[in-house]
């Protein structure tokens, strides 16, 4: 296969049609000339979960308390008048 110049993909660019719709049985460029990435996004951008931990019972009450407590905390803050932006509390 030989390599298509920028001037033949300009070409092509401006003469396609910009309301065509993809049909949904059309192929990806790299499943046809076989090369290019095997993954949409690279491992470093969004990298596989290693497995989805699940809390219950007791776990479950203790992380959404503390979460709102944390909620709650700069709430109060807040509706004290106080600024904690960067994480310090400023008067």
């Amino acid at each position: 296969m030989e390599p298509v110049s920028d001037d033949e993909l300009t070409a092509c660019a401006l003469a396609a049609d910009p309301e065509m719709t993809v049909g949904r049985d059309a192929l990806c460029l790299w499943d046809l000339i076989d090369e290019g990435p095997s993954h949409r996004l690279p491992a470093w951008y969004m990298p596989s979960p290693m497995g989805i931990r699940r809390f219950t019972g007791w776990r479950l009450r203790v992380a959404r308390c503390s979460v709102g407590l944390i909620v709650a905390s700069f709430l109060a803050i807040n509706a004290a008048g106080l600024c904690n932006t960067y994480g310090q509390l400023h008067l």
